[in-house]
């Protein structure tokens, strides 16, 4: 499990009508991958976010903390993208934004509903973790909604290892 802080309990993320502010400094660098219509959405999502990583400097990982927040990316990343094929009509984008603090993650879909943590969270049952998992993973989450536009980008940021 990662170090970064944990949110309050019954904590949604937050939500507004135009993207949050840029998570880190223009030393940033952007990924996107468009996934509308693709097959194999999942493991897609997972292989172009681990080149990232590897590209980045975060794998190959030299320490167990830094192995850590690489494997909590890409189970963020899985839980994002099931959740926008699950709940949303499947997600149409990934965009992956590292900087020298942070790693964002940017899952976009049509979907209109809002994701929050199953409440109460039941570990033994199958099924219902997702957001869970990325509430306790990240150091922040939420939704943003464009005006006059359908769907919605999740996003979730992973603090990058010391």
């Amino acid at each position: 499990m990662s170090t970064t802080r944990q949110p309050p309990p019954g904590d949604l993320g937050p939500e507004s009508d135009r993207p949050g502010p840029p998570p880190v400094a223009s030393e940033a660098r952007v990924r996107t991958l468009v996934l509308a219509g693709a097959s194999g959405v999942v493991p897609l999502a997972r292989d172009f976010t681990r080149q990232a990583l590897h590209d980045w400097g975060w794998l190959p990982a030299a320490t167990a903390d830094r192995r850590a927040a690489a494997e909590d990316v890409l189970l963020v990343v899985s839980e994002l993208v099931t959740n926008a094929c699950l709940h949303a009509g499947g997600p149409e984008g990934l965009r992956v934004v590292c900087g020298a603090k942070v790693l964002r993650l940017e899952v976009s879909d049509l979907g209109t509903g809002q994701p929050a943590p199953r409440s109460p969270h039941r570990a033994g049952r199958p099924g219902g973790h997702g957001m869970f998992i990325v509430q306790r993973l990240c150091a922040d989450w939420g939704v943003t909604r464009a005006p006059g536009t359908a769907g919605k980008t999740v996003w979730a940021e992973v603090s990058a290892p010391a």
